[in-house]
């Protein structure tokens, strides 16, 4: 469901259990692994020779994310977005891996982390395992709802990502980046969330992206993560201009009115803290990207609370930022705060967020699923 891709609260994933000192070696060692080797093997024939040839099964999130793809594909309209979907054939399996967090501060450790810490406070964390499914959905939802930016960027001018620099302020999963790096793009993520930094920990989330399949003329391109504030963090601000500058910059659930000011009182740990004005954030997205590039925040929500019910920050949608201040920024405004109502309800409906794990109608898309966007260019 789309509230599952609301930010910034952190989610409680499953099979949590108390760690020891004694068991911390051996939960390093387990941990190690990253892309399992195994595969089950499927025999279809060959359509040249005729003869069987080995096919790797799918596993049980490969197979999800293929039918997501193919529910999504009537909703593609550009050759983009259809390549962002197919080229889900080429994601890789990935091992359970393990993480610890500290139920106090909320935070997240790596194992490497988690053994540097002092004994008494390791014996206190809780062990946190996530399965493929965790690393390709996180606590945000489908990666593939990333396929509707792409389509509106494509209508503004973006006809390719090959050999395109896109950034993603605040990307939550590595699924879509991954896809759109196997489409020859050089992909950079940046957030401040530990807990992605806790998942995406090993060698092989980053770097080269071989080619999608079923992409004709494919190229592989890059990933890179860089976890902290951009830009108000120096590292991370450096760590993001050297890969620039970016053709596209995208946000999704992330820049949003009510977490960045909202219109009534809400926890702050519902709240998302930029560290900087809004005139240097701008400023940083106009220095960012390239001549001619796009930024494209798209906000799904839910139906605000009444006045008498606490106030839901992740039900506004509108962008936090007026047309004053991205003009005042040097950016072209092409469209802002305008209305995906229809559409979000109909990829809501591709992705299952209308229905239980069972297949039952949990949800009215039309009253309770509503969706924002808004776009600027850099003047070419």
């Amino acid at each position: 469901m789309p509230l599952n891709q609301a930010r910034p609260p952190l989610c409680v994933l499953p099979r949590a259990c108390r760690i020891t000192a004694g068991l911390l070696i051996a939960l390093l060692l387990a941990a190690c692994g990253t892309v399992e080797s195994n595969r089950r093997a499927e025999r279809p024939a060959d359509p040249v020779s005729g003869q069987s040839r080995a096919q790797p099964a799918r596993s049980p999130t490969q197979q999800q994310l293929a039918n997501e793809a193919e529910a999504m594909a009537p909703l593609a309209k550009s050759d983009l977005a259809k390549q962002f979907l197919r080229a889900t054939d080429g994601l890789p399996t990935i091992a359970t891996r393990v993480a610890y967090r500290d139920d106090n501060s909320r935070d997240f450790f790596s194992p490497q982390e988690a053994a540097l810490l002092p004994a008494d406070r390791r014996k206190m964390l809780t062990t946190i395992e996530f399965d493929e499914y965790r690393y390709y959905y996180t606590k945000y939802g489908s990666p593939l709802a990333y396929m509707r930016l792409l389509d509106l960027a494509y209508a503004h001018g973006l006809a390719d990502v090959g050999r395109s620099n896109i950034l993603d302020v605040g990307y939550g999963s590595i699924g879509h980046l991954r896809l759109l790096a196997s489409l020859g793009a050089n992909v950079t993520g940046v957030d401040p969330d530990r807990y992605l930094n806790a998942l995406y920990r090993e060698a092989s989330d980053q770097g080269s992206v071989a080619p999608a399949k079923r992409v004709p003329r494919g190229r592989g391109g890059s990933l890179s993560l860089a976890h902290g504030r951009w830009p108000g963090t120096t590292e991370i601000a450096h760590a993001v201009s050297t890969r620039g500058p970016y053709q596209l910059i995208i946000s999704k659930n992330t820049l949003k009115r009510g977490y960045l000011k909202p219109e009534r009182r809400a926890p702050k740990s519902q709240l998302i803290k930029l560290g900087v004005s809004d005139d240097v954030f701008l400023k940083s997205v106009h220095a960012a990207l390239a001549p001619g590039g796009l930024l494209v925040i798209y906000n799904l929500a839910p139906k605000q609370a009444a006045a008498d019910k606490p106030y839901l920050p992740h039900a506004d949608a509108r962008s936090p930022f007026s047309a004053e201040q991205f003009a005042r920024a040097g950016l072209e405004v092409l469209a802002i705060d305008t209305e995906d109502h229809a559409f979000a309800r109909q990829m809501g409906a591709a992705l299952g967020w209308d229905k239980n794990d069972k297949g039952e109608t949990v949800n009215d898309l039309d009253a309770n699923l509503f969706a924002l966007y808004t776009l600027v260019r850099r003047a070419a």
